[in-house]
């Protein structure tokens, strides 16, 4: 399954540098705008700080498992990490961050400016995810294209155990399945999961960035 680098590639690289700024606008378009807003609603306000928190609750335990690699700019790479969420989507940090900033559109009260925030982000991780894939791939050769081959890059992967061999598929296939199941043991013993407080240390700026979203949404709500 190789992976060419094309222009969307070659911008994934420009945005996974700056993927921190990405939001921004995002961020203005919620605090500022007022147009179309549903009126009040405790069901409304509800659901969004229910979409912030799931999403905010998949990063946790993503970065639970990858560690402080994620707050990178560089092109720095660990092991392979194939376990938790990483074992039933292949992006689960992208994902949440999605699924925070439709959760603070919701709670604005800006319905119709969630599903734009919806395709915008997705847009731009897709061109990040892209970037990321080549580099991956290039590095990590077959580990990597087997891993890719078995969980989803966006949607969750449930069937995590190697599928056995129907006799129709490649003859290499059960091996394959064996050789990523070898190299996640090997990536298991390489990088130990983080601790709790660890783990609430790296995050610590997004949640921080949450409150302080929320905060300025009451404030917006009042005036």
């Amino acid at each position: 399954m190789p992976i060419e680098s094309d222009t969307t590639t070659r911008l994934g690289g420009w945005l996974f540098r700056h993927r921190t700024a990405l939001p921004l606008p995002v961020a203005a378009a919620i605090l500022v705008l007022r147009t179309g807003q549903a009126p009040p609603s405790p069901g409304l306000l509800a659901a969004g700080i229910s979409v912030t928190v799931a999403g905010e609750l998949l990063r946790l335990w993503a970065v639970h498992y990858i560690g402080v690699i994620s707050r990178t700019r560089s092109d720095r790479l660990g092991p392979l990490v194939a376990g938790g969420p990483f074992a039933i989507v292949r992006n689960p940090l992208y994902v949440g961050n999605i699924a925070i900033w439709v959760g603070f559109a919701l709670a604005a009260r800006l319905i119709w400016l969630a599903p734009v925030i919806l395709v915008v982000l997705a847009a731009e991780y897709h061109a990040i995810v892209r970037w990321e894939e080549h580099l991956l791939e290039s590095r990590l050769g077959e580990a990597y294209r087997v891993y890719a081959a078995r969980v989803s890059r966006w949607l969750p992967t449930f069937n995590r155990g190697p599928r056995p061999s129907t006799g129709s598929g490649r003859a290499d296939q059960e091996p394959l399945m064996v050789s990523l199941s070898n190299h996640e043991r090997v990536a298991d013993a390489a990088v130990k999961p983080s601790t709790l407080r660890e783990t609430l240390f790296s995050e610590r700026g997004t949640l921080l960035a949450i409150a302080a979203g929320y905060l300025l949404l009451w404030l917006k709500a009042r005036f």
